[in-house]
């Protein structure tokens, strides 16, 4: 009868342990899971939004394309497991010349979340970039190029529209 006792006396806080530890452990694993997939879905995004920008941007950079404008919807979902998503782009030289390409640099945030990502696209000389968010759910959402003359050569600025 002892021995009984004794196993219990043992046995119990184990118990009581596993009722509290489980469903703390399966919560935190959850949270990983969904941060990583909802990361991943983000990170998606960017590069399919890079992609865009990058063929837009080399479509209108020959001689032959006129000036003017063109906008393209680049089809991103408008929403991840419901939560709109925010990018933001800055654009840098390579070098730091002005003659070599240039870097843009683009950086999605899922609205309220934490997770953010970046994705970099490289574009040519003759690129600028116009200060813009683009905002995943607005019904204008959109990528606009302008191409226009300035003195010998042919400029293309890019920004978000919407």
């Amino acid at each position: 009868m002892t021995h009984i006792t004794i196993e219990y006396m043992i046995m119990l806080p184990l118990l009581i342990l596993q009722i509290f530890l489980f469903p703390l452990t399966a919560s935190w694993l959850m949270n990983i899971w969904v941060d990583s997939r909802r990361t991943l879905a983000l990170q998606e995004a960017a590069s399919h939004l890079g992609s865009t920008i990058q063929q837009l941007y080399f479509s209108l950079n020959h001689k032959t394309i006129s000036a003017g404008t063109a906008t393209y919807s680049p089809e991103l979902p408008p929403f991840i497991e419901n939560y709109y998503y925010t990018a933001n782009a800055t654009l840098h030289a390579v070098s730091g010349s002005e003659d070599s390409s240039k870097v843009l640099s683009i950086t999605l945030t899922l609205a309220k979340t934490k997770i953010t990502v970046t994705t970099v696209v490289i574009l040519g000389p003759n690129v600028q970039w116009q200060q813009s968010v683009f905002v995943s759910n607005s019904t204008n959402a959109c990528i606009k190029a302008v191409k226009f003359w300035d003195t010998d050569e042919y400029v293309i600025c890019l920004s978000f529209g919407g």
